[in-house]
């Protein structure tokens, strides 16, 4: 499911960006209300959340000029506004949701499923790697060559994080912290050896080492 996040709070930005790679959403942040609106036009959606109150371009304004264009890409407002009218302008001018900050993580995974429902969004359950290697991540395996070979579960799990991080750098205390258990520590050694074997599955030069810092899984 691929979503784009217009939220001028950076570290709520931050937060919710985190919990929607674990719910394997794709999630492109924006920060300002311009910046959302260009994307809008030049990329598709399957679910927009927005804050009203942004820098440049009010969230409201957007979706007004967004529908009347004609687009009907689903919308869930989330704003920290008592104001009854920007609720009234909201769903006026076609917004499915509104959640009131602040809110729990939970609540708004709950009016996502409820807008996945309504709207018959499926989430991408296919992640393309290369063009001859995808990744499952339903069944946590790779499509290789259109055969699916199953993983090990600790590789499927970093190549999943890698995915879902792609083209930025992951050092190796992001890596311990979202794949270990605290009690399970693994070794600079160990995290080499399962960096290693990745390498194999993938047999091409996209898993990159940035000496010092950590990894980066780059994917055009």
């Amino acid at each position: 499911m691929k979503i784009l996040l217009l939220e001028d709070d950076f570290t709520l930005a931050d937060i919710i960006s985190e919990y929607f790679k674990k719910l394997s959403y794709d999630t492109t942040i924006v920060y300002a209300g311009n910046d959302a609106q260009e994307l809008l036009y030049s990329d598709k959606f399957d679910l927009l959340i927005f804050d009203i109150n942004v820098p440049q371009l009010n969230g409201l304004k957007i979706l007004q000029e967004f529908r009347e264009a004609g687009f009907k890409t689903p919308i869930i407002f989330i704003s920290a506004s008592t104001n009854i009218s920007d609720f009234k302008i909201a769903y006026e001018n076609g917004g499915n949701d509104f959640i009131r900050k602040p809110f729990k993580l939970e609540e708004l995974k709950i009016r996502i499923e409820y807008i996945k429902e309504m709207f018959n969004i499926q989430s991408k359950k296919i992640l393309t790697i290369n063009k001859n290697i995808q990744f499952n991540l339903k069944n946590m395996s790779i499509i290789k060559d259109l055969l699916e070979v199953k993983l090990p579960k600790k590789e499927a799990e970093i190549i999943k994080y890698l995915l879902l991080n792609k083209n930025r750098l992951i050092s190796i205390d992001e890596l311990i912290i979202n794949i270990w258990d605290y009690s399970k520590e693994p070794s600079i050694a160990t995290i080499r050896t399962y960096i290693k074997n990745i390498r194999k599955i993938l047999n091409d030069s996209s898993l990159e080492t940035i000496k010092g810092l950590g990894y980066m899984l780059k994917i055009a």
